[in-house]
């Protein structure tokens, strides 16, 4: 009798418990993703112990099978392991530090500027910083190639500034670390400005102006009150942006400096085991910015005046000549990192050859050439290599049209599971399974894009499960990545949405898909679109993620890839082109339509 109450109570707790749409979300994709999570790490262990036929473990093993550690003993003892290993791997966090630094400082100080100062043009400032984090990652890296390169120093055709005035830049300044992390930098520091900015704008005024009254020197305001408040705006870009720059490739390809992102690509085909061992380092430091993340988030301070909080927020008075002086050089620096780099890749696109820039100082237009856009026949001749113009080569158009695919496949999957975890997550906070789902949804994001690429390479391009080059397995790798754009989207705003509304609704016995459709998604429908619009276009510029996963020509990026090797530099440039183009304006479309925005609220 007692063991059939047992019996009963359990069932009833049970059927309590899936009779709550937030648990049985929670268990579902708790389930899920720990197997695209975990398994994909576990695939990539397994590999850096396999002995791979034709490759060193099996030359230093003399087997074409089974399992070593000679990967790990080679890769950090053998003669090549400073070149493989050491330097790329300093190099590595040479460049994610100085990002962290050059992001932090510029956006930071773009920030307080915008938020905190009567600069003018705020409006324009703020729509136009963010343009950098818009475009592809490597937009910058070959703008500053068309810039700053030079046949003598670099071997290459000559850039913008040796064309028109001789000047030959330094080796240093051409490729290497410097520009690789003044370039980033300058990519990622729209992060630091959007969470640094957001801070600037709602903190409170009373703070700095009991000080002020207490004729407290600026600097020490400086110090002691506003970098403490918006401490954890930086230690969350350091988190972010240091993650992103340790996995890129792009940058460090096209700016010749070697990472562990670069070496793992060169090491792949004849050095297979030790490439995985990369992707396992690179994957550490990802677990290792979460576990950053989640002690900061324990030990964050909270400031608080017991006045209440100052509804007017001051601002510093830069003076007549200041306020413009400053917008000035703000636009100009905007200028070159936003608006350039469009005329730039367009310009490239009609050059008779690449660098020859020849019009700009003989004022004869008649130099430049349509034909790589136009030509509509196999030619040759004239470096075309074969290929159609640009508006007739269905290589580029089928690469955009599967980019599109996999764009919208990507953010309408991660989209929709992100905003049902961050909804789930935000109904049971307080559990530590909820918390778990909630770690494992943002674990990826954190992981380097190269090795995440690398580690699903090896898990579904094998015997027994082979979707290389398909956009099954991008769509699958892509979705993966970018969950953690809509769970944290969605997270933050069903946070600040009270349990009674949904509670109302229960009580007139309202189904729980009625409750999503018709409450919860009106309310909170930008932050949702955000979970959707993220992905996107973070998927259409996407080419350290999908590098290792198909061939070239399957998307854009990697036939903008494609193109750089053949020198068809005009047709990357228009790649490059087409790109922020369509980004630019699917980005301008949802801004009209919803009103949602990166910079929205803090240039006002």
């Amino acid at each position: 009798m007692k063991e059939n109450q047992n019996t009963a109570i359990y069932k009833n707790r049970v059927r309590t418990y899936f009779s709550k749409p937030q648990n049985v979300i929670l268990l579902l994709f708790g389930i899920i993703l720990t197997f695209t999570t975990i398994a994909p790490i576990v695939a990539i262990v397994k590999d850096t112990l396999t002995i791979h036929p034709g490759t060193i473990d099996a030359h230093l093993t003399g087997k074409a099978s089974g399992y070593t550690l000679i990967n790990y003993v080679d890769l950090f003892t053998s003669r090549l392991a400073k070149t493989n290993l050491w330097k790329p791997l300093w190099n590595t966090l040479l460049l994610a530090v100085f990002t962290c630094v050059i992001s932090i400082v510029y956006g930071g100080t773009f920030a307080f500027l915008v938020t905190r100062t009567n600069l003018k043009f705020r409006k324009y400032l703020s729509s136009i910083f963010i343009f950098p984090y818009i475009m592809p990652q490597w937009t910058l890296a070959v703008v500053w190639q068309n810039v700053f390169n030079s046949n003598a120093v670099m071997g290459t055709a000559n850039g913008l500034l040796a064309s028109l005035t001789g000047f030959e830049a330094a080796k240093w300044w051409c490729q290497g670390l410097v520009p690789s992390s003044i370039v980033l930098g300058l990519h990622y520091a729209p992060f630091a400005y959007i969470l640094i900015g957001g801070i600037f704008r709602n903190m409170d005024a009373n703070l700095e102006e009991a000080a002020t009254i207490l004729d407290t020197p600026r600097w020490k305001i400086m110090c002691r009150i506003t970098l403490p408040i918006i401490k954890p705006a930086i230690l969350s870009t350091v988190l972010l942006v240091f993650g992103s720059a340790m996995g890129s490739y792009p940058v460090p390809h096209y700016l010749g400096l070697t990472t562990l992102s670069t070496k793992y690509i060169s090491l792949n085909s004849k050095y297979t085991g030790e490439a995985s061992i990369l992707a396992i380092i690179m994957m550490i430091f990802g677990v290792l910015i979460l576990t950053m993340n989640q002690v900061s988030l324990k030990s964050r301070k909270n400031y608080t005046t017991v006045t209440g909080k100052s509804g007017q927020l001051s601002k510093i008075n830069l003076g007549r000549i200041g306020k413009y002086g400053i917008a000035i050089v703000m636009i100009i620096l905007t200028f070159f990192t936003s608006i350039f780099p469009i005329f730039s890749f367009a310009l490239e696109t009609f050059l008779p050859n690449p660098g020859d820039y020849s019009f700009l100082y003989t004022g004869d237009f008649s130099n430049l050439t349509t034909k790589w856009w136009l030509t509509s026949e196999n030619v040759t001749e004239n470096g075309l290599y074969g290929q159609h113009g640009i508006l007739y080569n269905s290589t580029i158009w089928h690469a955009f049209a599967g980019t599109l695919f996999v764009a919208v496949s990507c953010a309408l999957i991660a989209g929709t599971i992100g905003t049902l975890i961050g909804y789930a997550v935000a109904k049971n906070r307080r559990s530590k399974w909820a918390s778990y789902v909630n770690a494992m949804a943002f674990l990826p994001y954190l992981m380097p894009s190269i090795a995440v690429g690398a580690a699903f390479f090896i898990l579904f391009s094998n015997e027994k499960i082979n979707l290389f080059n398909t956009y099954t397995l991008l769509i699958i790798t892509g979705t993966i990545k970018y969950i953690p754009f809509a769970s944290r989207s969605a997270l933050n705003s069903m946070l600040q949405l009270s349990n009674e509304i949904e509670e109302a609704a229960m009580i007139q016995n309202i189904p729980w898909h009625k409750r999503m459709f018709r409450i919860i998604i009106p309310i909170q429908k930008s932050a949702i679109i955000s979970g959707y619009m993220l992905p996107f276009m973070t998927c259409l510029r996407e080419l350290s993620l999908f590098l290792l996963l198909c061939t070239q020509g399957f998307i854009l990026s990697t036939t903008l890839d494609y193109f750089d090797e053949m020198g068809l530099y005009a047709f990357s440039s228009a790649i490059n082109l087409i790109l922020i183009v369509t980004i630019l304006i699917f980005n301008t479309l949802v801004n009209k339509l919803t009103g949602a925005s990166l910079d929205e609220g803090i240039g006002g």
